[in-house]
């Protein structure tokens, strides 16, 4: 798990929070559906189609220096098993915790890179929205004001 000091970080937590108020609109509802057409064949196999504004957070996200491919240590270091785990680690996180925050955030985003309803998950559940608050808050209250 690398360490990580937000503040190095503000240049991409800002392109992030552009998001902010899609994610605000979008907790709690689906930003997927299954495609389906009537001319497809029983043998076709289902799959999501997404928001186009989840896709370019997605992209954005991961072209960022806050993705860590390790974030498992995060979630081991921090006894985190669940979805309320995750929620209740990101409300408590310091400024001391940009790894946590990264490591929960890396899990999303590299994760439904390879599983479809990872990324909806964390629309629908609010982590993504959650953890840019939070990273908002914690750099206003040791930076300068964002946005």
């Amino acid at each position: 798990m690398k360490d990580i000091n937000l503040t190095d970080y503000r240049d991409d937590i800002d392109k992030l929070l552009v998001y902010l108020p899609w994610l605000e609109s979008k907790a709690g509802t689906s930003v997927s559906r299954i495609y389906s057409d009537n001319n497809l064949s029983a043998n076709s196999v289902p799959f999501p189609v997404y928001d186009s504004t989840l896709l370019n957070f997605v992209n954005e996200a991961s072209s960022t220096g806050l993705m860590d491919e390790n974030y498992a240590y995060a979630y081991t270091n921090y006894g985190i098993r669940s979805i309320d785990d995750e929620k209740e680690a990101i409300s408590h996180a310091g400024v001391s915790d940009g790894a946590l925050l990264c490591g929960i955030m890396s899990k999303y985003v590299l994760s439904g890179m390879r599983r479809g309803t990872v990324w909806s998950t964390a629309v629908t559940e609010g982590i993504f929205l959650l953890i840019l608050k939070r990273m908002k808050v914690l750099l206003e209250i040791w930076d300068a004001p964002l946005a």
